[in-house]
């Protein structure tokens, strides 16, 4: 028979080993919480959580269909007029390049394929897509790279230093046939792929030649 002495040894061991299995219980709830946090967030809205390669311009990123040549970025002050508020535009310049081995079909980039990035929490901003020698130009299978721009709305009174740009490429893949879905595999499915970092400069257009 155990003795008390062995008795109360054994109840304190026992609370010993259930406090230190709750503790580690609440540690892994917590990393299991952050990293869907970070699914949650894209994987770059922050950049402690950021699961995408981070890169400064001038940057070349293959994404999906397209090959990208990030070169520059401006701030595109309007001033108000007598007539029209102010307005500011982030634009970015870049070289594109249609590398679609899979179909060799014309295309342009989406407005969704590339983002602004603001951080600190905020949502993350569409472009106009490719200005490719016009807006949402279709880029050809097989040609050189041809140079493009797109912009982003920003508010008024926005300056940044440095401006992040998130690049996404979609997939050649097919559906889940089981689902009555298609299975033939096409474009589609956009992920984040890389961000590009550039030091825009600012620019006044105040509606004057030269």
């Amino acid at each position: 028979m155990e003795s008390l002495d062995e008795v109360i040894d054994a109840m304190i061991a026992d609370r010993v080993i259930h406090r230190h299995r709750r503790i580690w219980l609440l540690v892994i709830a917590l990393i299991v919480a952050a990293a869907l946090v970070i699914l949650a967030t894209g994987g770059w809205k922050e950049k402690k959580g950021r699961v995408v390669p981070t890169m400064d311009a001038p940057a070349t990123v293959t994404a999906g269909r397209f090959e990208y040549g990030f070169t520059k970025a401006e701030i595109i002050r309007k001033p108000k007029g007598e007539y029209s508020d102010a307005e500011t535009s982030l634009v970015v310049y870049f070289s594109a390049k249609n590398i679609d081995d899979e179909e060799h079909k014309s295309e342009s980039v989406s407005n969704d394929l590339l983002v602004f990035v603001p951080g600190g929490g905020e949502d993350l901003i569409d472009s106009s897509g490719g200005d490719c020698q016009g807006l949402n130009w279709d880029l050809v299978y097989g040609l050189p790279p041809i140079e493009c721009s797109t912009k982003f709305k920003v508010a008024p009174d926005f300056t940044a230093d440095l401006v992040e740009i998130g690049v996404l490429a979609e997939e050649y893949k097919g559906d889940n046939g089981s689902l009555g879905l298609q299975e033939t595999p096409y474009w589609h499915g956009e992920k984040a792929t890389a961000v590009v970092r550039l030091k825009p400069t600012v620019v006044v257009d105040d509606g004057k030649d030269g």
